[in-house]
């Protein structure tokens, strides 16, 4: 855990994501994303982290998909990150809210083509009857795109959580873990720091 005080948890969140990409097997920007549908059901699912900064967390998905369609509804959500072999956690909730149309396309540009296709093929979390009917329909956008990039579909893009509650847990022996929760400050990046009990 970082020498403390340290005041931004963006910068306490880099050093952790640091020392996980340096020393973890899996991968490190893998979290647990709950959503909320409009019966009020909590769902989590794992999804990736591709970007953070002060404006905030941002993974993608089909806009169609139960997590969007649950985001559209009510925007809250909730990540978390853990990092088993090094003990530690956090946790993130905020707001989730669209990013622009051209972070989206700049993204959707680094991704490998197989995974572009996939975009446009899969009506991700609608019902499906075989397998053969995913393959029929990557077939398909395959000859659509063949011999030039793969755009964006319309009904593809990224959600940023905007962070409320940032907390660092520190798993430490006899259950007496660190854990450290920033609560955000009015729009600011300002936060208030609190340590609380394990």
């Amino acid at each position: 855990m970082p020498q403390l005080p340290l005041a931004d948890p963006l910068q306490w969140f880099r050093i952790w994501m640091d020392d996980a990409r340096a020393s973890s097997k899996d991968d490190p920007t893998a979290m647990s994303l709950a959503t909320v549908d409009a019966d009020g059901q909590p769902t989590t699912r794992i999804v990736l982290l591709k970007a953070f900064d002060r404006k905030g967390f941002v993974f993608y998905t089909n806009l169609k998909s139960a997590k969007a369609r649950h985001l559209q509804s009510q925007p809250k959500a909730g990540l978390c990150f853990l990092w088993y072999s090094l003990g530690r956690q956090v946790r993130i909730d905020g707001t989730a809210r669209l990013v622009d149309d051209e972070e989206a396309d700049a993204y959707f540009a680094t991704r490998a083509r197989g995974s572009q296709i996939g975009a446009w093929a899969s009506k991700q979390s609608a019902p499906m009857d075989d397998r053969h009917s995913l393959e029929r329909r990557v077939k398909k956008i395959e000859a659509r795109f063949e011999g030039r990039p793969v755009e964006r579909p319309p009904f593809w893009s990224g959600y940023r959580v905007v962070p409320a509650t940032i907390e660092f847990w520190q798993m430490r022996p006899d259950r007496l873990h660190d854990r450290w929760r920033f609560e955000r400050i009015g729009d600011d990046w300002q936060w208030q720091r609190q340590r609380l009990y394990p």
